[in-house]
């Protein structure tokens, strides 16, 4: 499904600040032509008006095509479809009957939503490796907030599942953060966009606080890292989560995927050297790796 995205009326209005909005929303949120074009076809299809279909016959069914291409939109889905089934499924055939009993992934992944950082593309995730939920700029709300998909998630993937691992993946040019680095404090409350990547305020103060002589580009960069640390440190504001980490069952990690250089840079959280912190005042990290 395209999604379409309104103009974020809540960012800054100042000359500087509006320049880099357009900028924004010009790279980040304006649908190229070739993909507007699919949309209507796709809407064409969910309105019921689809071509050769009739109140008369439900049976005729004449397939949305890409009139760039004059192909049907799902022609690269479906040889692929049909190549993971030859190529993966039928030749583990026992693994995937597991997997229709149950699963058991050792990893929660949380990623954003930008169609470029697909975990399981980027890090090789096979079914049933990683439970993943993604969203805007990968984070992760605070324990006291209201209900979301992605405290779902956690409560799911970490009580029920009793996945060992939890990784955030932060990524390069993320359109969230830089949605959340140049909106106005007091944005626009009917906005979906300022009222979800608001979660990661604290991660853009102690950015300015930093790093305000960068370039905004840079600024955002910091923001990307720093928002994934925040929201590490929101995870063990969850009883359930801390429990489990101080009882060495479960580690949390993050992960920032560059892929304009295509680099992977890796951490976990080190919860003793944590603990003697204040609240808000950061986490503790070990194991560093760029890959």
């Amino acid at each position: 499904m395209i999604l379409l995205l309104p103009r974020l009326s809540f960012l800054s209005s100042t000359p500087n600040h509006r320049d880099k909005v357009n900028e924004f929303e010009r790279t980040q949120l304006r649908t190229p032509a070739l993909f507007r074009r699919k949309a209507a076809n796709l809407q064409t299809m969910a309105s019921g008006k689809t071509p050769g279909l009739t109140h008369n016959d439900f049976t005729t069914y004449e397939a949305i095509v890409d009139r760039e291409n004059n192909t049907d939109v799902f022609d690269d889905m479906k040889q692929r479809f049909l190549s993971f089934k030859k190529l993966k499924y039928m030749d583990n055939l026992e693994h995937f009957k597991k997997l229709a009993d149950a699963q058991a992934p050792k990893f929660l992944v949380i990623a954003c939503a930008d169609s470029r950082v697909c975990p399981s593309a980027v890090l090789g995730f096979q079914p049933g490796e990683a439970f993943t939920v993604r969203n805007i700029a990968n984070l992760v709300p605070s324990y006291e907030s209201g209900p979301t998909e992605t405290k779902a998630a956690l409560q799911f993937s970490v009580n029920t599942l009793e996945v060992e691992n939890i990784l955030i993946i932060g990524h390069s040019r993320c359109g969230g953060i830089q949605a959340l680095m140049s909106m106005e404090d007091e944005g626009d409350s009917r906005s979906f966009i300022h009222n979800w990547v608001v979660v990661g305020k604290k991660a853009k103060e102690s950015t300015k606080a930093v790093a305000s002589n960068l370039h905004f580009d840079h600024q955002c960069q910091h923001c990307e890292k720093t928002s994934i640390n925040h929201s590490l440190e929101r995870l063990l504001g969850y009883p359930w989560i801390e429990e489990k980490v101080r009882k060495g069952s479960l580690s949390l990690h993050g992960g920032y995927y560059d892929f304009v250089n295509c680099t992977f840079e890796k951490w976990t959280v080190d919860y003793e050297g944590s603990r003697g912190k204040n609240e808000g005042s950061g986490i503790a990290v070990k194991n560093r790796s760029v890959w």
